[in-house]
């Protein structure tokens, strides 16, 4: 049994040490936006924050997180979003939806450190995010918006 703080909470999980973080927060907190997209951290959709950093948990072991954990459902909420989840809706920056978990929490870990991004660092940031509706220009203008920076 491991102990987890989760979007603030605390959760006694019963995974094996070597479980990924993303089964955990899926299968056994039934947190589901994180999303299982590749298993080998090429992807993104299944980024979560672990003491503030941007942490593929579908390769992270639970027995690897020693900080509280955040998903995209502890960073807003539907009356009180985060801007960056604010920012997605507005620009509408999702078609199937299906990476927009983890680009949301990229972007929030991005903001964090560089306030206000230029493109080049944006698209750095979110190099390792894949998106295959194409709806990458939407992206990052809900980028900018969050980060309240000009094209």
């Amino acid at each position: 049994m491991t102990t987890l703080t989760v979007n603030g909470k605390p959760h006694v999980v019963q995974a094996a040490p070597d479980t990924p973080l993303l089964y955990v927060l899926r299968n056994e907190l039934a947190l589901n936006g994180p999303k299982y997209g590749c298993g080998l951290s090429q992807c993104g959709a299944c980024t979560v924050h672990i003491d503030g950093r941007a942490v593929r948990s579908c390769s992270t072991p639970v027995s690897a997180v020693k900080g509280p954990v955040t998903t995209v459902e502890g960073l807003g909420s539907p009356e009180r979003p985060h801007p960056v989840q604010a920012a997605f809706i507005a620009t509408q920056a999702a078609q199937c939806g299906y990476c927009t978990s983890g680009m949301v929490m990229t972007t929030a870990a991005l903001l964090k450190a560089t306030p206000k991004p230029t493109d080049a660092q944006i698209k750095a940031a979110l190099d390792g995010n894949l998106c295959r509706c194409g709806t990458h220009m939407r992206i990052l203008a809900a980028v900018r918006k969050a980060a309240g920076v000009q094209a």
